[in-house]
């Protein structure tokens, strides 16, 4: 499988997280070219605010290594991670980073901050950006857009 390979599953999970009125990001751990953790945001389903895609897929990629060292993996990520997520990526030892869409409000590899090329933290991790942009950003656009339509016929 390529990158975008793993952007699509990714992007099916997040379209699973806005079936179940979660906003819809979606994230995937891969390690040796097999996918070892997938996530789904489910901070209203969970009631948890840390139920993020990123920290679901690195909850899952850890339980099935037995070691919350996340070494030599790629984290496919549709939306930009937040502060949060892109500090336990950074915790985790992620090897690289691919993300779809940019996120202008609370993105931290570039967007608002740039936590990933931070020289005083002490883990770095590969950043790619952009990969299916338009279609991971259009998910969220259509999510909030139909938010939006709901609320104005309430």
């Amino acid at each position: 499988m390529q990158d975008e390979d793993f952007m699509r599953l990714a992007m099916a999970l997040a379209t699973e997280a806005a079936a179940l009125g979660e906003v819809p990001v979606g994230a995937v751990v891969v390690k040796d070219g097999v996918v070892i953790g997938k996530g789904r945001n489910a901070p209203i389903s969970l009631s948890d605010p840390t139920a993020h895609a990123e920290i679901q897929a690195m909850r899952e990629a850890a339980q099935a290594l037995g070691n919350y060292r996340l070494v030599d993996c790629v984290l496919y990520v549709t939306l930009e991670p937040c502060a949060m997520c892109s500090g336990a990526i950074q915790h985790a030892r992620i090897a690289r980073l691919v993300y779809g869409a940019s996120d202008p409000k609370t993105g931290c590899c570039g967007s608002v901050v740039n936590l990933m090329a931070e020289h005083k933290l002490n883990h770095h991790c590969e950043v790619a950006s952009g990969l299916l942009a338009e279609e991971c950003g259009g998910l969220l656009s259509t999510f909030f857009r139909q938010r939006r339509l709901e609320k104005s016929k309430a």
